[in-house]
C-alpha cells in the first residue's frame, strides 16, 4: 500500500468553521426533490409519509421548508426548560463539531484536489473543466459528509444504547442524500434529522435522542458507501489521515464507511480444562481474559498497559491437531461468560475466511471493515486470526497475490503507529501451524507468543482418551471394561497460577546464531549488566538484518507480562462491586499492590535474561525453519529437474 500522509485538525483553526456550523444548525432551508417528496405511505403516521411532508411555499411553487435543529431540541423536546440535559448537550456539541470538523477537511480536500483553483476560475472553464469542477465538488461534500458521520459517531456511539433494535425499527432511512454542494448536502443531512426529531413516536426520552443520532448517521455512512464507486478524484482522500489535535479522532481515507456494525459470531463453548496439555498456552489465555476484563469504560484504558502486562496482538503456534482452534473457544468463551455476570459488552470478532478478494483493493476494504470495530471502547473485543499464515503470508514469496499484501498493509498500520488506536479492551491473536510463513513486519508487532504442542506426557493422552470414553461409560454403565490407573484422570490438565511452572529455566540459548551472539556479549560484558543486552541485540541484528527495536519492545513486553504474573484475587471478576465497577485510579492500585506482594523472590535480572533468550531462540527457530524450507524446495527442484535431464537424455 501506499504511504499515506498526516495532517493535523489544529483546534484553533476551528473556530470559523464552529461559526459557519452554528449557523446551519439555527437556520437552514431545503427543497426537497420530487422523488422524496411524493413518497407514499399507509397513513398520516406513516414516518416516510412524515419525512416527506413539507411547508412552506418556495418560487416556482416548490416546496421549502426553513428550519432549526437547535430550535427543536430547545423548544419541543424541552418547553420548560432552560438547559439542555446532558445527553441533548452531547448530541448538540457533536454536530456542531462534526459539521465544523467535516467542513474543515472539505477545504482540505478542495486545496489538495485542485478544486479551488477551479472554483476561482469557475466563469472561463470550459465543459471539461466544468465538468471536473462539478465531479470535485461531488467528492469533496461525500467526504465532508463522510467525516461530519464519522465525528458524530465517535462522540456518540459511547453514550448511545448497547441495543439499538428499537429505534433501528422506529427508523425508515434517509428519503435523499445530497452532494450538489457543501451547503445543500449539510441543510440536505440537517433537514431528515430534523424531521426525525420533531416525528411524535421516535424520541420519547432525552436518550432517544442519542439513539436516534447514532442510527441516522450510521444510515448517513450505508448511503455514501453505496456512492462512493462512482465518485472521481478521489486520490488525494486514500493518500492521507486526519487527527483532530488532543483528540483520538482519526479519518484514515474512507476507513469505516459503512458504519461499525459488527456483532459476535457464534462458537462453540470450550473449557479451558477439556484442553490437553497446552499449560502455557491455557495460563497465557487466562492472563488474557484477566488483562481484558480489567479495562476500565469510563476512562477509556487499562491499567494492565501501565503496568506492563497488556499483550494487544499475540501469537499462538504449533503442529496440527494440538488444540488451536480449542484454545480461541475457550478463550471466547471464559471472556463471554464473565462479560455476561458483569453486564459488559462483550465481541468475539474472528477474521473470516473470505477476507481476499479476487479485485484490486476489495481485500484491503474487507481487511478495514473487518477492523475497525476493533477501535471500538465501548466493547471487550477478541478477534483471533484462525490459520493466520493463509491471510498473512510473508510477501517476498513468489506468488503471493496482490490481496494479501493489502490485507497485510491494513494489519500493519492498525496495529502499530501515529494513527492506531489501542484502550486495552481489545486483543488480535494469530493462531498458525507455520510460524515461518508469517510475514517478517507482521511477526515483529507480535507482543506476545507461546507454543501449542498439545499432548506431551503419559498422563496428557491418557486424559485425552478419558474425555473420549467416559461419554460411552456415561450413556452405557460398565460398557467401557478396563482398568483405571492410579492416576487421577484430568489432575494433570488443571490450571497453573504462574508461568514458571511451566517455561523451562533457561539460562543460555539453544540456537546456533544466538549461542555465538550470546558468547560474544558475555565476553564483553557480564549478565547483570544492562550494555550486555545492548550488545547482545547488535550481534542478533548481525546474523538478522530484520531485527529492529520494535523486537527489543516486544522483549520488554514479555519481561512486563512476566513481572505482571499474577492472579487476580478471587471475589475480584465474581462480585463487581470489589474491583470491576472501581474507578480507574482504585484499580491501578490495587493491581500495583497486587503486584509488589507477587514480586518477592523474584530476581529481575534473571526474568530479564531467560525472556531474552527465549524470545531470541524462538526468532532463530522461525528464521531457520523458514531458510530450511526454502532449501527443502530447492532440493526438490534440483530432482526434478536432474530427473527430467536423465529422461530426456535416455529418451
Amino acid at each position: 500500500m501506499e504511504q499515506t500522509q498526516s495532517f493535523p485538525i489544529k483546534l484553533n483553526e476551528l473556530e470559523h468553521y464552529r461559526q459557519e456550523a452554528t449557523r446551519y444548525m439555527i437556520s437552514c432551508v431545503w427543497e426537497q426533490s420530487n422523488s422524496a417528496r411524493n413518497r407514499e405511505g399507509k397513513d398520516n403516521n406513516n414516518i416516510l409519509l412524515f419525512l416527506s411532508k413539507a411547508t412552506g411555499e418556495g418560487s416556482g411553487g416548490v416546496k421549502a421548508e426553513t428550519f432549526g435543529t437547535v430550535k427543536t431540541l430547545m423548544k419541543k423536546l424541552l418547553p420548560n426548560s432552560i438547559a439542555l440535559p446532558p445527553a441533548l448537550s452531547q448530541t448538540t456539541y457533536a454536530l456542531q463539531e462534526g459539521i465544523a470538523i467535516g467542513n474543515w477537511i472539505r477545504e482540505s480536500y478542495a486545496d489538495a484536489s485542485g478544486l479551488s483553483n477551479l472554483r476561482e476560475k469557475i466563469a472561463s472553464l470550459d465543459s471539461n473543466g466544468k465538468r471536473d469542477f462539478e465531479s470535485k465538488m461531488q467528492t469533496g461534500t461525500s467526504f465532508m459528509l463522510f467525516s461530519i458521520a464519522s465525528y458524530v459517531l465517535h462522540h456518540l456511539r459511547p453514550l448511545a444504547s448497547t441495543d439499538l433494535s428499537v429505534m433501528k425499527n422506529k427508523f425508515a432511512g434517509i428519503p435523499e442524500v445530497s452532494v450538489i454542494s457543501p451547503s445543500k448536502g449539510i441543510s440536505c443531512m440537517l433537514f431528515y434529522y430534523n424531521k426525525y426529531l420533531n416525528h411524535p413516536d421516535v424520541i420519547l426520552s432525552d436518550k432517544d435522542v442519542v439513539d436516534l443520532t447514532v442510527v441516522f448517521f450510521e444510515t448517513l455512512l450505508d448511503e455514501l458507501a453505496q456512492r462512493r464507486t462512482s465518485l472521481q478524484f478521489t486520490e488525494c482522500i486514500t493518500d492521507r489521515n486526519y487527527k483532530l489535535e488532543n483528540s483520538e479522532f482519526v479519518i484514515s481515507g474512507w476507513d469505516g464507511m459503512g458504519g461499525d456494525s459488527a456483532v459476535s459470531i457464534e462458537f462453540n463453548k470450550i473449557r479451558f480444562e477439556q484442553i490437553v496439555g497446552n499449560k502455557d498456552a491455557k495460563h497465557f489465555a487466562r492472563r488474557l481474559t484477566e488483562r481484558l476484563l480489567s479495562y476500565d469504560f469510563t476512562a477509556r484504558k487499562n491499567p494492565f498497559q501501565e503496568l506492563g502486562g497488556f499483550m494487544p496482538v499475540f501469537m499462538g503456534y504449533g503442529i496440527p491437531g494440538t488444540g488451536k482452534s480449542m484454545l480461541i473457544a475457550a478463550i471466547a468463551t471464559k471472556l463471554q461468560e464473565h462479560a455476561e455476570q458483569l453486564d459488559i459488552p462483550f465481541l468475539f470478532h474472528p477474521m473470516p475466511d473470505t477476507l481476499i478478494s479476487t479485485f484490486q483493493g476489495g481485500s484491503a476494504e474487507r481487511m478495514v471493515e473487518w477492523m475497525k470495530p476493533l477501535s471500538d471502547p465501548t466493547r471487550l473485543i477478541f478477534a483471533p486470526i484462525d490459520d493466520a499464515e493463509n491471510n498473512l503470508q510473508e510477501r517476498t514469496q513468489q506468488g503471493v497475490s496482490a490481496g494479501v499484501k493489502e490485507v497485510i498493509g491494513v494489519f500493519l498500520r492498525y496495529t502499530e503507529g501515529a494513527y492506531a488506536v489501542n484502550y486495552g479492551n481489545s486483543s488480535v491473536g494469530l493462531f498458525t501451524n507455520l510460524p515461518e510463513m508469517l510475514d517478517k513486519a507482521v511477526i515483529s508487532r507480535i507482543q506476545g507468543r507461546f507454543k501449542i504442542d498439545g499432548a506431551q506426557k503419559v498422563n496428557d493422552f491418557l486424559d485425552q482418551d478419558h474425555i473420549w470414553w467416559r461419554k460411552l461409560d456415561e450413556s452405557v454403565k460398565g460398557f467401557v471394561d478396563m482398568k483405571d490407573p492410579s492416576y487421577e484422570y484430568l489432575s494433570d490438565q488443571k490450571m497453573v497460577s504462574h508461568i514458571g511452572e511451566v517455561l523451562d529455566n533457561v539460562s543460555e540459548p539453544k540456537e546456533g546464531a544466538i549461542i555465538k551472539a550470546f558468547e560474544i556479549a558475555k565476553s564483553e560484558a557480564a549478565l547483570d549488566e544492562h550494555a550486555f543486552f545492548a550488545k547482545l541485540y547488535k550481534e542478533t541484528q548481525k546474523s538478522f538484518p530484520f531485527f529492529s527495536s520494535r523486537d527489543v519492545r516486544n522483549i520488554q513486553s514479555a519481561i512486563s507480562l512476566r513481572l505482571t504474573d499474577f492472579d487476580l484475587e478471587p471475589d475480584w471478576l465474581d462480585n463487581p462491586e470489589i474491583f470491576i465497577q472501581q474507578n480507574y485510579d482504585k484499580k491501578f492500585n490495587m493491581l500495583r499492590e497486587l503486584m509488589q506482594s507477587n514480586m518477592k523472590g523474584l530476581s529481575f535480572a534473571e526474568i530479564r535474561l531467560q525472556e531474552v533468550i527465549r524470545y531470541l531462540d524462538n526468532y532463530a527457530t522461525i528464521a531457520d525453519t523458514d531458510f530450511k524450507r526454502q532449501v527443502e524446495k530447492q532440493v526438490e527442484r534440483n530432482k526434478i529437474f536432474e530427473e527430467a535431464k536423465n529422461i530426456s537424455t535416455n529418451g
